[in-house]
């Protein structure tokens, strides 16, 4: 069982940056068995893959549109997941969603992969 916190979202121009910070907590294990990843939803749209980190210290993988500007990291000891957001823009804004999930390779960029998840975080991002 795992519990997700998001934090760390807010309001920033474009050109700016934020650090999403979500804490897990974890029942009868550690959060390094647990591949973990950010999703985003924005009004009227599909929630969407950003990035991931495959569990046990695997790669990351981001989308395409995130690549280059968003760097994703944890640390297991503190069961903690962070998502660095640089160079910001108006397509950024969303409610970020943490998850975590023992989903194959295959499925890391879905939701499906995802069994828990944390209520999320608004980014705002002004132009």
């Amino acid at each position: 069982q795992v519990q997700l916190v998001e934090s760390g979202g807010g309001l920033v121009q474009a050109g700016g940056s934020l650090r999403l910070v979500c804490a897990a907590a974890v029942s009868g294990g550690t959060l390094n068995r647990y591949t973990m990843a950010w999703f985003r939803q924005a009004p009227g749209k599909e929630r969407e893959f950003v990035a991931a980190m495959f569990r046990y210290g695997g790669n990351s993988y981001y989308a395409d549109s995130v690549k280059g500007r968003f760097t994703m990291s944890r640390e297991n000891a503190k069961s903690t997941v962070y998502l660095q957001m640089d160079s910001l823009q108006p397509e950024d804004a969303a409610v970020y969603f943490c998850a975590a999930g023992s989903s194959a390779l295959s499925a890391i960029t879905l939701q499906r992969g995802y069994a828990y998840w944390g209520q999320g975080t608004q980014v705002t991002v002004s132009s």
